[in-house]
């Protein structure tokens, strides 16, 4: 599990690790960004992880797809 900054809102930091592996090609377009694993990994709960995945989207980095899960677009983070 990873220890957090108390200074930073945990989703942020999460999110910047999810941009993190998808800007470093870690998570290729197309890989299932699982919400369940997201909270088993860092140990928050859904509300916690439903941020990260909400701004991801914001940023075009995924898609999700009702029922199907929240995937990796082609599109690389911008800094």
């Amino acid at each position: 599990m990873m220890e957090f900054d108390p200074t930073k809102p945990k989703w942020q930091q999460i999110r910047d690790v999810i941009r993190q592996r998808i800007e470093t090609g870690e998570y290729q377009p197309n890989h299932l960004v699982s919400e369940v694993l997201l909270e088993q990994e860092f140990g928050v709960a859904r509300g916690t992880v439903r941020k990260v995945t909400a701004a991801l989207r914001e940023e075009g980095l995924i898609v999700t797809t009702h029922g199907m899960g929240s995937f990796v677009t082609g599109q690389r983070p911008t800094t």
